[in-house]
């Protein structure tokens, strides 16, 4: 016999609680203690949570719906005018109304880019 048992211990009082017992059970039929009460419960859970997930896709249906002509045809009516390049500039946030166009300086020997 080895000095160290591989088993803990368990006194004779603890067999009476029900987590003893509830090992004991599954120790004897695994699927009908534990992997069938696990299905039920998965089946049961997405019976329950099939009502809340359709409400959440109707709630985003409504937020993103497709527009009929006449209410496209009234969005464009409505818009104002865009100038892309005021927008352009507008979103390059600094004023670009006194720049100057300068030459790059080339190294010695760089080609210009421009072919003779």
């Amino acid at each position: 016999m080895p000095t160290f048992q591989s088993n803990k211990f368990r006194p004779s009082g603890d067999s009476s609680k029900v987590g003893m017992q509830y090992r004991a059970l599954i120790r004897k039929r695994p699927f009908l203690s534990f992997g069938l009460p696990f299905l039920v419960v998965m089946v049961a859970g997405s019976f329950v949570l099939t009502p809340a997930t359709a409400i959440r896709y109707e709630r985003h249906d409504r937020k993103v719906r497709q527009m009929t002509k006449d209410e496209e045809l009234g969005v464009r009516r409505s818009a104002r005018k865009v100038d892309m390049r005021e927008e352009y500039y507008r979103l390059a946030g600094r004023d670009l109304d006194d720049w100057e166009q300068k030459r790059v300086e080339r190294l010695p020997g760089e080609s210009d880019g421009i072919l003779k």
